[in-house]
């Protein structure tokens, strides 16, 4: 252990599972102080129960992102449990498939809520106490859609590509204040819902393996390859990176997705 973030106070939502919780536990395992937001609360108990059985420090408290004045909460909760905010994991998302024609109302306001709206939210409630400390560190938590978007993921790619121009433009608004604002790119991640949702689909484990294989870097990332990102840029050493953005993707973005040779599945 090497303390990379120690005794700062961030928050990461959609911390209860997969990405967030890698995050959330990796901060931790560094000597940060974690708040997970997450509208699972069994599994923010999980993830809490886990840091502090490692000997980390972590509180989850109840949140839906697409909700104002739970992203507020959000926020004072960590401040008034831990005394501070220095930094912010924006990290909730929902990816449901969907081409134009198939996309209700319904569904993309739901879509550009979780992934998008929720991440205004979060940074409006934030921004303040993180000035107030000081300056820190805000990620938000982005997909190759946020810069080559799928047919079949038309509302989430634009809510990911809004994301991002979010990213840049916090970046430039509070560098003054110290308040570091960058963009992480996770590529294809094995997670149980993906692997349970490309098995739906007809695409065998070892038909997944062997995409992987083709990427530029020859594997599928892992929670662990984003989680490693998320902490560079919320320790002091990225202390002069702002408005960036880090793709650990394994290089998928470099390649022509509409291609058929492309291994990536959407």
């Amino acid at each position: 252990m090497t303390w990379r973030v120690a005794d700062k106070v961030i928050v990461v939502t959609g911390g209860a599972k997969g990405i967030g919780r890698g995050c959330a536990e990796m901060l931790a395992s560094e000597g940060a102080r974690v708040v997970i937001g997450d509208i699972d609360p069994e599994g923010g108990a999980n993830v809490v129960r886990s840091i502090h059985e490692s000997g980390g420090e972590a509180s989850f408290k109840h949140t839906d992102v697409r909700n104002e004045t739970e992203c507020a909460d959000l926020i004072a909760h960590a401040v008034q449990t831990f005394g501070q905010l220095n930094g912010l994991v924006s990290n909730a998302g929902w990816f449901p498939r969907g081409t134009l024609e198939d996309t209700t109302a319904e569904l993309w306001d739901d879509v550009i809520a979780v992934n998008l709206r929720s991440a205004f939210f979060c940074c409006k409630h934030a921004v303040p106490h993180i000035r107030a400390a000081g300056g820190g560190s805000i990620v938000t938590m982005g997909s190759t859609s946020s810069i080559q978007g799928l047919p079949n993921l038309v509302a989430y790619a634009a809510a990911k590509g809004g994301l991002l121009n979010l990213t840049k433009t916090l970046a430039g608004a509070y560098a003054q204040d110290r308040i570091r604002v960058n963009h992480v790119i996770p590529g294809w991640i094995l997670t149980e819902t993906e692997i349970a949702l490309q098995t739906s689909r007809g695409l065998s484990a070892d038909e997944l393996s062997k995409a992987g294989e083709a990427l530029p870097l020859g594997r599928h990332q892992t929670v662990e390859d984003v989680a490693y990102a998320v902490l560079f840029l919320c320790s002091n050493e990225s202390s002069q990176i702002t408005a960036s953005t880090i793709n650990v993707d394994a290089g998928v973005t470099a390649m022509p997705v509409f291609q058929g040779d492309s291994p990536y599945v959407g």
